[in-house]
């Protein structure tokens, strides 16, 4: 099958019953978003490495290879984005950009539980209006601290997807 066949291929192949799509309620009503006034937001994450990939190279027998590399290696920058969605209103993106500075000599290599607040928090003041928030079950989405903050306020609601149902996001298209 080419290329263009593969998400139709997969769509028409996935279990929903074995993802756990209808058992788990995933989108069993429908209107709680509009019966919220609420924006329907999708959050995904996505980290880069600025370092070049290593390549392969040949050299005559006895000489080893010398690859120049233009740029610093240990790079690693991060995004968090959140894709809203109301009916009648203009679909919004609205991101956040990290660069770690520190990630090679052990320092976080993604988003803290408090960056994920203050995107939250932000995103709320950008939109005017309640957020449904969908997201991946990441370690992050699941700390107490993100769990205790978003139970505190009426402002936020938030579901989790089925684990391996990249399908339902459409950020991760």
């Amino acid at each position: 099958p080419g290329v263009e066949e593969e998400p139709v291929r997969q769509a028409l192949e996935r279990d929903d019953e074995a993802v756990g799509v209808e058992s788990r309620g995933v989108a069993a009503d429908k209107r709680v978003a509009r019966d919220l006034g609420a924006y329907l937001c999708f959050e995904d994450e996505a980290g880069f490495s600025m370092t070049p990939p290593t390549i392969r190279t040949w050299a005559r027998r006895g000489r080893t290879p010398v690859i120049r590399v233009r740029g610093r290696s240990q790079r690693r920058f991060s995004i968090a984005a959140l894709t809203c969605y109301k009916q009648g209103e203009r679909s919004r993106l609205i991101f956040r950009p990290k660069r770690h500075v520190d990630h090679k000599r052990g320092g976080r290599r993604s988003f803290t539980w408090t960056e994920y607040r203050d995107l939250l928090i932000d995103a709320h003041q950008q939109l005017g209006a309640p957020i449904m928030l969908i997201w991946d079950n990441l370690n992050v989405h699941k700390d107490a601290r993100l769990r205790e903050f978003i139970d505190s306020h009426d402002w936020i609601t938030s579901c989790f997807l089925p684990a391996y149902a990249p399908h339902l996001n459409p950020v991760e298209g």
